[in-house]
């Protein structure tokens, strides 16, 4: 069986990719920029069909515009499984864009498992320039806590679920998927400093200064992200049992991305 992989030039489909070839497993990587990707096949969400072709499991990337083009064609192409990278924030309700696509996707004949990641521990290399350019890290709501989760145990998961294949206990169900620690964005800056021997000056942004600064072109997507901080602000995050669930190992620590990604803060 073939398992295509979409999304290919992102940090989780390449670790999937990694992970099946190393199991043994045919893969295809698709991406919207083929041309970037060794051995790549180029895939358009508004028309998925050609990717799908000869297609039985699929790791998706996807969103509620494109979710109904992806399910018709999957199904006229006979797929067997979608393993879906949906996120956390699905289970905020069904107006949230990922419960939306998860709910489109989800209603088709293949088995659907939908994997349901908070935030990443890469989201820290954003924060690199400014520890580079200015020796610090400016940030609203530098208490607020969340469990983030290194991008490999996601891949590990989605691989496990892949193995496994269709009709072996994860068809129709959702993995939510945290790191091992709720921690506050301040300690994680303290983390970068132990780690990388890098001094950095945390500085805690009024709500107003981050909007003159975070240069985000959608007030929406701003305010509700100010807004999820400003939730977190002293309420320890949930830490989710999918990642040991399902690969039989412990979540990677915030410490081991560090460890893991050399040289990004210097």
């Amino acid at each position: 069986m073939t398992v295509l992989v979409t999304g290919g030039r992102g940090a989780i489909a390449r670790a999937v990719t990694a992970g099946l070839i190393a199991a043994g497993q045919d893969v295809r990587v698709a991406s919207r920029e083929p041309s970037a990707l060794p051995s790549a096949v180029a895939y358009d969400p508004l028309d998925p069909a050609p990717a799908l072709r000869d297609i039985s499991q699929v790791f998706l990337y996807s969103a509620p515009s494109t979710a109904p083009a992806f399910v018709a064609a999957a199904e006229a192409a006979g797929v067997k499984q979608v393993v879906l990278l949906s996120s956390l924030s699905a289970l905020g309700g069904p107006e949230d864009p990922h419960a939306k696509t998860e709910h489109v996707v989800a209603n088709a004949s293949y088995a659907t498992t939908r994997l349901q990641p908070g935030a990443f521990m890469s989201n820290a290399k954003y924060w690199a320039h400014q520890v580079r350019a200015i020796g610090q890290i400016r940030l609203p709501y530098l208490e607020a806590e969340e469990a983030p989760i290194h991008e490999q145990d996601i891949a590990d998961a989605a691989v496990r679920v892949l193995l496994d294949g269709p009709g072996n206990g994860h068809d129709g169900r959702g993995y939510p998927l945290t790191g091992p620690e709720s921690m506050t964005r301040r300690h994680q800056i303290g983390l970068i400093t132990e780690v990388t021997g890098v001094p950095i000056e945390a500085v805690d942004l009024t709500p107003d200064q981050a909007r003159a600064e975070m240069g985000m072109r959608d007030e929406g997507q701003r305010e509700t992200l100010l807004a999820y901080w400003a939730s977190r602000v002293g309420t320890p995050a949930a830490i989710e049992p999918g990642v040991e669930l399902l690969t039989g190992h412990t979540a990677r620590t915030f410490t081991t991305w560090l460890t893991d990604n050399p040289g990004l803060f210097t």
